[in-house]
């Protein structure tokens, strides 16, 4: 175990020492890699039952209008920011979306949930310092920008995660993907959303930092429940063909570049008052010069982040920006990104594993099936 003094600590810290985690440096944090049973079989059965993770790391973050201003004024406001559409999120609906930055880089991604007078919005653990930087130096004097530093973060995921959550807050069988809403339990106010970073259904509990360790104790002591590290949430979310920030997307990519032209909705796709918008809506018409896209190596052996992208037997056309062994597709997956003229589904690939020629081919995303809860 290394020495993690310097380190911030979850709410669930001692129960994930208890628990036998290997415990590693992330974003400042001390967070479990991995518990004895493994990676591997912390991935099969988040597949397969339900997962829990702690992910108290993320940035918890609260957006108001100031003066008594309705929802609709900060969302208005936040749209200065990010390219979605956020005014007519309806009470209780999340979506994804990007801070960028004048050349449509990202600068993070995020969920924005609209509730009641407020956004909820969640950011990334390592970015969250300077996320909190930008809406105050931009929003500040319009919108209060409350850090919910108290508060933990759990994702229950797998197919029968709703089902486990159920026997202790019935109610929340009635939310669909991306949908959020609040509860009391044993005296505690929740914020759970349908939603998570897995590809598989499943739920994310904000709850309060001191409640924390009761509440997992509680989902842990159901038999379908499994801790799960770090280790396990990364496998997951590449299978699922989710980017991870930081490695696939970063302030030298854009959303169209990577494939996050979805998350923009069409009335803010031809322009906007946000970071890089003429940048970003000029890809959208005429096209990128390199895109992400899946890849899957032959053989066994995993191809990392950083690896080499060429053509067989010719010139590099691109760089892998993670890889890992899928344990669900059966073996090793890859995302990066390459020219734009070869990123066609079947384009044979040479990679670079360590000096050595490794044969792969593009193939659709995700790896595999994405089980959301969809109405």
């Amino acid at each position: 175990m290394s020495d993690d003094t310097a380190l911030k600590h979850t709410p669930l810290d001692a129960l994930h020492r208890e628990l036998g985690a290997r415990m590693v440096p992330f974003a400042g944090y001390a967070m479990p890699v991995q518990y004895p049973s493994g990676i591997l079989a912390e991935h099969q059965h988040t597949r397969s039952a339900a997962g829990l993770f702690d992910v108290s790391h993320m940035g918890q973050v609260r957006l108001t209008a100031r003066g008594g201003k309705p929802r609709q004024e900060a969302a208005r406001a936040l749209e200065r920011l990010v390219p979605a559409a956020l005014e007519d999120l309806a009470p209780g609906r999340m979506r994804y979306t990007q801070f960028t930055n004048d050349a449509g880089g990202i600068l993070d991604d995020l969920m924005v949930t609209a509730m009641g007078d407020h956004l909820g919005l969640i950011v990334n653990a390592g970015c969250k310092d300077a996320d909190l930087a930008h809406l105050r130096a931009h929003l500040g004097e319009v919108c209060e920008i409350e850090y919910m530093e108290s508060r933990a973060l759990l994702a229950l995921q797998g197919p029968q995660a709703v089902a486990v959550f159920s026997r202790h807050v019935p109610e929340v069988a009635q939310l669909a993907f991306m949908q959020a809403a609040t509860w009391t339990f044993e005296g505690e106010r929740l914020q759970i959303s349908r939603s998570g970073y897995t590809g598989e259904d499943g739920l994310e509990i904000s709850v309060p930092g001191h409640a924390a360790e009761a509440l997992a104790r509680r989902l842990l002591a159901e038999p379908e429940v499994m801790a799960i590290g770090l280790g396990a949430r990364d496998s997951l979310r590449l299978e699922a063909g989710l980017c991870l920030y930081g490695h696939d997307i970063d302030t030298t990519t854009t959303p169209v570049e990577a494939g996050l032209t979805w998350s923009i909705q069409k009335a803010r796709r031809s322009g906007g008052d946000y970071p890089g918008a003429e940048v970003i809506a000029s890809q959208i018409a005429a096209g990128v010069s390199r895109k992400r896209v899946g890849i899957r190596p032959q053989g066994r052996a995993p191809v990392r982040e950083g690896a080499t992208v060429s053509l067989p037997g010719g010139s590099a056309i691109g760089a892998v920006t993670s890889g890992g062994f899928g344990a669900t597709a059966g073996g090793p997956v890859a995302m990066g990104y390459v020219a734009a003229e070869h990123a066609t589904i079947g384009q044979a690939l040479e990679l670079d594993l360590r000096g050595r020629a490794v044969a792969a081919e593009i193939v659709a995303l995700p790896f595999v099936p994405q089980r959301y809860h969809r109405n």
